[in-house]
């Protein structure tokens, strides 16, 4: 806060990855990947948040490792009010090199503000022309692993499907 007591503005910044963001969009993303790594916690899996992830250093790892003795997971987790999600092709590439690298599987978890984590293979999102890639919320609804099916739960039934 200033010295009236009214919150101070927040700068924006370039993150490590090159995107521009403001603390408090940062702050709610690492609010996000911490909810992600506890409910991955409570539903049976080993889990940690990648200590570089969000920093500025030149390695590119996932936000989230976790794993059950089974199945092995290298993850980025992206969050948004509602508006699409855009990740770089380098995010991508990188989550998929890490995760051929260590033995794990890529997943892409998307969360859109009063809804709950989906998970994607890096392969099945959209590809922008810039060579990009985007998630909108209607696409994560309709075509996202939901996170019961993803850890192991009963998997989701969609509507109008066989």
């Amino acid at each position: 806060m200033d010295s009236s007591g009214g919150a101070l503005p927040v700068a924006p910044f370039i993150t490590a990855r090159g995107r521009l963001q403001t603390m408090s969009s940062n702050r709610k993303g690492d609010r996000r990947e911490r909810e992600l790594v506890n409910a991955l916690d409570e539903a049976g899996f080993a889990v940690m948040r990648a200590p570089a992830s969000g920093s500025a250093t030149t390695r590119e790892l996932p936000d989230v490792l976790a794993g059950n003795g089974e199945v092995f997971y290298a993850i980025e987790a992206k969050s948004s009010s509602g508006r699409p999600i855009y990740l770089s092709g380098e995010e991508v590439e990188a989550l998929v090199y890490f995760s051929r690298n260590f033995g794990a599987k890529a997943r892409i978890a998307v969360r859109f503000d009063r809804e709950d984590w989906y998970f994607f293979h890096p392969g099945d999102l959209y590809v922008t022309d810039g060579g990009n890639y985007r998630v909108k919320k209607e696409t994560a609804l309709a075509e996202g692993e939901d996170f019961e099916s993803f850890t192991g739960g009963p998997t989701q039934t969609k509507l109008g499907g066989d």
